[in-house]
This record gives structure tokens, sequence and C-alpha cells, in this order.
């Protein structure tokens, strides 16, 4: 199987304690996606978002700064038993927060329709969110 990555780099409004939070809760993630979800805050715990579309379990954790995470989709396209890897860095930036995202180990069939996918299901409701408050 082929594998690709995708990159991307946001700034959002908020702080990084306040990106983590809403990324790291199970409150603060159905507060930004209106999606039923469940977040384990521990290393080693896992995750369900999007109403069990994703899954996975947090493997690095550093509060305000960093999240790290296997991450599965409930895609019958996506091949059986691959765990892909999530990485969100968090930075004070001038005008929020800059985070610093990576996906990798994606199928290369997946990373198209994922990349857009980070930006319309993260990028886009977290900014409204954060706005909004």
């Amino acid at each position: 199987m082929k594998l690709g990555t995708i990159r991307q780099t946001i700034v959002l409004p908020g702080s990084p304690s306040e990106v983590y939070d809403l990324l790291m809760t199970t409150k603060g993630h159905v507060a930004f996606t209106g999606a039923p979800a469940r977040i384990s805050a521990k290393v080693g715990g896992r995750f369900m978002a999007w109403g069990g579309y994703i899954h996975g379990r947090n493997l690095k954790l550093v509060p305000g700064k960093l999240i790290y995470q296997t991450w599965i989709p409930s895609d019958p396209k996506w091949p059986k038993g691959h765990e892909s890897r999530v990485r969100y860095s968090l930075v004070v930036a001038p005008r929020g927060t800059r985070v610093v995202f990576t996906h990798s180990r994606v199928p290369r069939e997946h990373v198209g329709h994922l990349s857009a996918g980070w930006k319309e299901s993260y990028w886009t409701p977290l900014r409204t969110y954060l706005t909004s408050r």
C-alpha cells in the first residue's frame, strides 16, 4: 500500500490551551463540531468523533502544545486494521494559535478527500466557534 502525508498550517483565534481543550475534551469537540464524540484526555486513552466515523487512541499529549494520535475512519474503503497518525503542534501566534498539523501514513487514494475534509470538518468549524464566543 502506498502512503502519503497531509501537512497543513492554520492560525486560529484563541490560545493554544483553548484550541487544545476543544480538540481534547468531549464537551469541546461536541461544541465546535455539533456531532457526537467521546474523547479521553489520557495517553493510551481512546477517542471517537463525528458520531463514530473517526476513532483512535492518544499516543502523546502535552496540554496546550501537542496532540499525537492514531486515526482510523469507519470507511469501507479504508484498509482494514490500518492506523494513520495525526499530530497537532500548537504554538502561540500573533493572532492566536498556529496549528502545525500532520496526518501521516494515509493511504494515497485517501489523501485528497481527507485534506479537504480537515479544512471543512475541523479548521473551519474551529475558527467559527472560536470567533463567535
